[in-house]
């Protein structure tokens, strides 16, 4: 058995079976549905997951409760000699300080990394740490690489409907009023742990073009003379993100997209029928 194990939770997208094939673990992140408690790729699926959210079922994301934690790491250190444990960012989640804070109690055994990435970023840090641990880094040396790189990505998501902002009191009703009528379109960021609006435009097209424009700028700019990574990510129909796919892989010929479906965490804020668009810069 290896020395370092990885570990993240379902905010990065990575599912219990690409968890085994990747030869890393999956904590699944707790969602309340009517006041029933699920969790991701356990018991909840992405298709039901989506039925309850376009039946306006009430849903809440949670935290791995420490209980849980704690029993993964336990478990994992019988066979290995220290973890990695990559979680949702600080930014957007407490999971992450509740983790540090538990970590402790591990002599150095257990190194918590807050990146600031979530979805298809996250699994990207995922990804490196692998590769960092295959290179024969130990834990605390892959903490001090990924969290030197944790601002290196940008993710751009334009939304379906307003619903779901406004239901997570992100646009107040009035707003959703008027941009449902003039066919707004918000583009939001998440750069740094913190979801944030970017711009504010007129119709589905214009959001894309926006949002291509803005990687295409965070590529020559921020990442100027740096390889990067372009995703396209969606919680809309896989047709719908094929599409997309196509349209980004126009615009940059000459990068490899991959095409993932964002993390349900992020779903649950921006609802159905969601694109997005991340940069990521590779790990040197």
């Amino acid at each position: 058995m290896g020395k370092t194990a990885i570990v993240t939770d379902s905010n990065s997208g990575i599912t219990q079976e690409c968890a085994k094939k990747l030869g890393i673990y999956v904590l699944p992140m707790p969602f309340y549905i009517n006041e029933k408690l699920y969790f991701e790729d356990i018991t909840l699926t992405q298709e039901e997951f989506y039925d309850k959210l376009t039946n306006d079922a009430d849903i809440s994301t949670s935290q791995p409760s420490p209980a849980d934690v704690l029993d993964l790491w336990d478990e994992l250190l019988k066979e290995y000699n220290e973890i990695v444990y990559i979680p949702m960012s600080s930014g957007l989640s407490s999971s992450c300080e509740t983790a540090t804070a538990l970590a402790r109690d591990y002599e150095d055994k257990v190194q918590v990394i807050d990146n600031q990435r979530i979805s298809v970023t996250q699994s990207k840090s995922v990804e490196d740490a692998i590769k960092l641990a295959e290179q024969g880094k130990n834990a605390k040396e892959i903490k001090e690489i990924l969290e030197k790189e944790k601002k290196e990505s940008s993710i751009y998501i334009t939304v379906d409907t307003l619903k779901y902002l406004k239901k997570g009191g992100r646009i107040t009703p009035a707003a959703m009023a008027i941009g449902t009528v003039l066919n707004l379109k918000p583009v939001l960021q998440i750069q740094g742990g913190k979801l944030d609006a970017f711009a504010k435009v007129r119709g589905w097209k214009q959001a894309k073009k926006t949002m291509l424009e803005a990687i295409e700028k965070d590529w020559k700019e921020r990442f100027s003379g740096d390889e990067v990574y372009i995703q396209g990510a969606y919680t809309s129909s896989k047709e719908e993100a094929e599409q997309w796919k196509v349209e980004i892989e126009n615009r940059f010929p000459n990068a490899e997209v991959e095409m993932k479906p964002l993390s349900l965490s992020v779903a649950c804020h921006i609802g159905p029928g969601a694109l997005a668009v991340t940069c990521t810069k590779k790990m040197r």
